[in-house]
């Protein structure tokens, strides 16, 4: 063979060797990536950041374990102290979801770029579009109605109708309320902003202060046990504490909520507020379609009947039932508000209840 032959098969058997490298290359991305751009091979583990501490929850993460493979680790805090530890940890934080409750903090996460939108078929079919953020970056997992609980020997349910009633003259030093630090108060307020504007927002809250039966201490189950124990007699609280007290294996909270009942307010007018917990992706994860996966599977009717029936939290989704508990106190006219509004009023709504000296 003379060497003009000799180069040739040599050149011929360099480029088959380079297409094929380069054809592995190719197969290799399209395996990693699927359409959405997410890689598919991700760990087995997830780390979830989560402001709930139910018991409960943990049997929804150990079905999720059986059912996918994936091991939930569970980081659990106060919502805002996970909020503050996002922000920390940066780009290094392991986190791969957060869950918290109030759509003010949810909105709070994303406007501090603590989380990554994303899109799914399947949380947009469970998740009804007022429970979700518009960008996709949380979408609601359960919901909460702000409820008046009230004395039922010293108050009828038809004098406590509205919110509005509770900043009048007929309840002077009778309501009990939480604090203004406390997110569930400063989303009612916001709620109050984007529904009647600043003013009568205001007003509300400077009629609330003056008819505190003390000085706002403790949490919305320390409210209703202070109104049966007669320091007040109505309490501004979430619903899902009102259960959690009819079923708690502690007597004095049990007997507590005995003695009194709730009223969902404004049912001829505006409707009740209503606020949710949610999830979102936190912007780092590693794991994200596993992250996805997760939420997904707690927007399922099997999980969102298990938030019902055992805390006592109405579902997102309109194809889970909810609790024998929640079907005794009946339906009740929601708020009809995007919830994004909550975030984007809070600011002014913590203003407002300083300057009417909400402590």
């Amino acid at each position: 063979m003379n060497k003009k032959w000799i180069l040739s098969i040599l050149a011929i058997i360099t480029l088959l060797a380079l297409s094929a490298c380069g054809g592995n290359n190719d197969d290799s991305a399209s395996k990693d990536k699927d359409s959405t751009g997410i890689k598919k091979e991700e760990s087995k583990e997830l780390n979830l950041y989560t402001g709930r501490h139910y018991d409960t929850d943990q049997q929804l993460y150990d079905r999720f374990t059986k059912k996918t493979g994936i091991k939930v680790n569970v980081i659990a805090a106060k919502d805002d102290e996970l909020i503050a530890r996002l922000e920390r940890e940066g780009k290094a934080s392991e986190a791969d979801v957060f869950v918290t409750a109030d759509a003010g903090r949810l909105a709070r996460a994303k406007d501090k770029g603590l989380l990554q939108s994303f899109k799914s078929k399947t949380l947009e079919q469970n998740v009804p579009d007022k429970y979700r953020d518009d960008d996709g970056a949380w979408y609601g997992l359960t919901k909460r109605a702000r409820v008046i609980a009230y004395d039922k020997e010293r108050v009828k349910p038809e004098d406590i109708k509205e919110y509005d009633v509770l900043a009048t003259d007929k309840f002077k030093g009778k309501v009990l309320i939480r604090s203004s630090d406390n997110i569930y108060n400063q989303s009612l307020v916001a709620s109050f902003i984007a529904l009647n504007g600043k003013d009568e927002a205001k007003k509300w809250a400077e009629g609330i202060v003056a008819n505190m039966a003390r000085a706002p201490k403790g949490g919305d189950r320390d409210q209703a046990v202070a109104v049966a124990a007669g320091e007040g007699d109505v309490a501004v609280m979430n619903s899902y504490y009102f259960g959690q007290m009819l079923n708690s294996e502690e007597e004095e909270e049990k007997k507590a909520a005995e003695k009194l009942a709730i009223v969902f307010p404004n049912q001829d007018t505006t409707g009740t507020h209503v606020n949710i917990s949610g999830a979102g992706i936190a912007a780092g994860s590693k794991n994200k379609e596993n992250a996805i996966k997760f939420i997904e599977f707690l927007s399922e009717p099997e999980q969102q009947e298990q938030f019902s029936a055992t805390n006592f939290e109405y579902p997102v989704n309109k194809d889970a039932k909810t609790s024998d508990l929640l079907k005794s106190w009946g339906d009740f006219k929601e708020q009809d508000i995007d919830l994004t509004q909550l975030g984007e009023n809070n600011e002014e709504a913590i203003k407002i209840m300083n300057e009417v000296g909400w402590k």
